[in-house]
């Protein structure tokens, strides 16, 4: 019987399925500005996709800084974010927010 993060895991090497568990956890963070479900989403498809040091490698920063950047204490820079999203294959994206009552931005 297979334990939650092996389930994790398996499924975070799906792109399509890391990219809507990135960004149902970014939604989240944006809504409360709690950033730790955030990072540990981005460390869950991290150690899926390779492990911290192969992303710290593409990434082209320092492994314990990476490891630092995404602990629940992290606090990253948008550079580093932004770097470490990319070597994931995924990006950053701007849309306006939409009210559910009126579908206009606020």
């Amino acid at each position: 019987m297979r334990n939650y993060r092996d389930f994790v895991t398996e499924t975070m090497k799906d792109s399509a399925e890391a990219a809507e568990y990135l960004r149902y956890s970014f939604e989240e963070y944006s809504a409360d500005g709690n950033i730790e479900a955030f990072l540990a989403a981005i460390r869950s498809v991290a150690e899926a996709q390779g492990g911290i040091a192969g992303l710290a490698k593409k990434a082209e920063l320092n492994r314990q800084t990476l490891y630092r950047t995404l602990s629940k204490a992290g606090n990253p820079r948008i550079k580093t974010l932004r770097s470490v999203l990319c070597s994931l294959g995924f990006r950053l994206t701007i849309e306006p927010v939409l009210s559910f009552d009126s579908r206009k931005a606020v």
